[in-house]
């Protein structure tokens, strides 16, 4: 059977360009790659012809022979089984990195030189403040345990006076490849395990990893307005790297604890205080606590309700990182006296029995509308 000409198998011009061809080789050869059609000799059979199609125009020398002579040209000089020579995984290595990245879901592209200088890791801190501190802002003092860089080995593993060799399995890349037929699998180096470097003679304090273990004592500074769940980050200060490797971050994340007097609601803080009776109705001044430390006046009118609130503008809490400050509230609640005297006893009922002057219109009126409805009810 006749072979199918190279460029109606790649479905290009035969102006296409380098890009062009490597495009259209992608698109057809994940279309009908075996990993995606198991079974399917046809997919099978085509996806062959495209990678002979393939490397034959995407090399200048072997596509201007292709275009002279046809596919006379490769008769005696590819390799032979249809043009998969000794160096065919190698030239197709980058297209299989592709492919292998989609199907396998490993990263895309050419391979990432190994290297031991691997990042520490990312460490968490739960502090607990206080609101105040929170609105006056501090420098806390914490211990943390972690790994920091060896001082014997200087991080970088080694014995004194020697150093890591590259990888003589790897050549120091940290990755291995095997071709299987005509398809090139790409792993870990197994020796170095993708570091790229061995150590030969390990520093005897570290054992070869560059870090020990210690208590560290960090200052970490808390801005005024930081609200409960703020993360400050100390960037540097995490687990340090392996073997010389830049360090991780510490994250101190933040909780608020209670308040025995206010409740925070972003820039505003919110304080309920009870109130007499006798200074609801009559009116009078109060003194209520804030935040700065000193004590505010609050004026209650005559003939406060339970439940009124006072606003105190610029008594709230600091806006993290700006000027703005919130605003303080006060919720009144009107107390009912208990635990009466004789002679209190005597005072009340003679005021409920003055009341139907009008002191209390509300109740007064919502009363006289229970006494309609069930009135309607009777008739």
């Amino acid at each position: 059977m006749a072979k199918r000409d190279y460029y109606e198998i790649l479905g290009v011009p035969r102006t296409a360009s380098e890009q062009d061809l490597k495009a259209a080789f992608r698109t057809l050869a994940k279309e009908c790659h075996p990993d995606r059609n198991p079974g399917d000799m046809a997919k099978e059979q085509q996806f062959k012809e495209l990678n002979e199609a393939y490397e034959a125009l995407r090399d200048p020398q072997k596509r201007a022979a292709y275009d002279k002579f046809g596919h006379a040209a490769f008769d005696h000089g590819m390799g032979g089984r249809g043009g998969f020579g000794p160096d065919f995984a190698s030239s197709m290595s980058d297209i299989f990195d592709d492919l292998f990245g989609e199907f396998m879901g490993g990263r895309r592209g050419s391979p990432r030189r190994g290297s031991s200088r691997e990042r520490g890791a990312d460490l968490r801190y739960n502090m607990e403040i206080t609101l105040d501190e929170a609105y006056t802002g501090k420098t806390a003092e914490i211990r943390v345990p972690t790994s920091v860089a060896c001082e014997t080995c200087s991080g970088i593993g080694a014995k004194a006076g020697t150093k890591p060799a590259a990888c003589p399995t790897c050549a120091g890349l940290g990755k291995v490849r095997a071709s299987q037929g005509f398809f090139t699998i790409e792993r870990t180096c197994p020796t170095c395990v993708g570091r790229g470097e061995v150590i030969d003679d390990p520093c005897p304090i570290c054992s070869g990893a560059g870090r020990v273990m210690r208590e560290r004592m960090l200052s970490v500074p808390i801005p005024a307005g930081v609200e409960d769940g703020t993360k400050v980050r100390l960037v540097g200060d995490g687990e340090a790297g392996l073997r010389g490797g830049p360090p991780g971050d510490l994250y101190i994340f933040l909780s608020i604890k209670p308040h025995s007097f206010f409740q925070r609601d972003g820039a505003d803080v919110f304080c309920r205080v009870p109130i007499a009776m006798t200074t609801a109705a009559l009116g009078g001044q109060i003194e209520v606590p804030s935040l700065e430390g000193t004590a505010s006046r609050v004026k209650i009118p005559e003939g406060t309700e339970s439940g009124k609130q006072f606003r105190l503008k610029g008594k709230g809490m600091p806006v993290l990182r700006s000027k703005s400050v919130g605003d303080m509230y006060i919720q009144v609640e009107v107390e009912t006296p208990k635990s009466l005297t004789r002679r209190q006893r005597e005072l009340l009922e003679e005021f409920e029995r003055e009341s139907h002057k009008g002191t209390s219109p509300d109740s007064a009126g919502f009363f006289a509308r229970v006494k309609d409805f069930f009135d309607g009810k009777a008739g």
